[in-house]
């Protein structure tokens, strides 16, 4: 089976445009993402699923500059660019991870694939019962079940969601939902790039704990905040948005 990390990201982002390529410790953001990704030791290959605008030319240099195949598609429709780009790999297992998680635990992405291979279950996720920090989001399936999904709806906001319209059918496909130990139990706390607010507290997180542990996980992150509450101000203030 092989196992491919797709990560979704654009550079015409409405509320922080170019906000994957912003820089911490002279690195944009989407190279940590991906650096984490490839820690996770069940992942066989990562894709970057962008779109066709010109904008995103920058993603394309991007992926070769970082080894890694880049899928153009639409930008509307995010499911079919998913299995695009899934398809291109030759994928069996998708593991749908989107491109403002820089600081995703890998530990995270690997007990939720293993999860997912342990189990008689269509989807596996740690985001729709919210129980991690936002920003550790990771979703499991087989590129065939989504394929089957796509062919079920044409809802545009399933198709700009991608694994929505399995999550709203359980009766149709069979869910694991994976929640966070006591000790990772933040569900109100964003680390996940939506705004300004949030990459200057990413940042700052990056930069405090990167250069010991290129790495480090939601634990440390966690424990870095509870010693500085200050600086969870930075980003309170930011509305999330939902997809359903």
């Amino acid at each position: 089976m092989k196992i491919v990390a797709t990560v979704e990201a654009r550079m015409t982002s409405s509320r922080l445009p170019g906000k994957v390529l912003l820089p911490a410790l002279q690195q944009p953001m989407l190279h940590h993402l991906v650096a984490r990704l490839r820690a996770a030791p069940s992942i066989d290959e990562i894709v970057l699923a962008t779109t066709v605008n010109a904008a995103d030319e920058s993603l394309v240099a991007f992926g070769l500059s970082e080894d890694i195949r880049v899928f153009r598609g639409s930008e509307a429709d995010v499911m079919g660019r998913v299995i695009g780009a899934a398809a291109l790999c030759a994928a069996d297992l998708i593991v749908e991870i989107t491109g403002d998680c820089p600081i995703i635990d890998p530990e995270i992405v690997e007990q939720v694939i293993r999860m997912y291979l342990k189990n008689d279950a269509d989807y596996v996720g740690n985001s729709h019962v919210r129980s991690y920090p936002d920003g550790m989001d990771t979703q499991v399936f087989r590129l065939a079940t989504l394929q089957r999904s796509a062919a079920l709806t044409a809802d545009p906001l399933d198709r700009e969601h991608v694994s929505l319209h399995m999550r709203r059918n359980p009766q149709l496909f069979r869910h694991i939902n994976v929640v966070a130990p006591p000790a990772l139990h933040w569900p109100e706390l964003g680390l996940t790039l939506d705004e300004e607010a949030d990459y200057q507290l990413l940042r700052r997180i990056i930069e405090t704990l990167a250069p010991r542990d290129p790495t480090f996980g939601c634990r440390a992150a966690i424990e870095l905040l509870r010693a500085n509450p200050q600086w969870v101000d930075i980003n309170r203030g930011v509305t999330r948005k939902g997809d359903s």
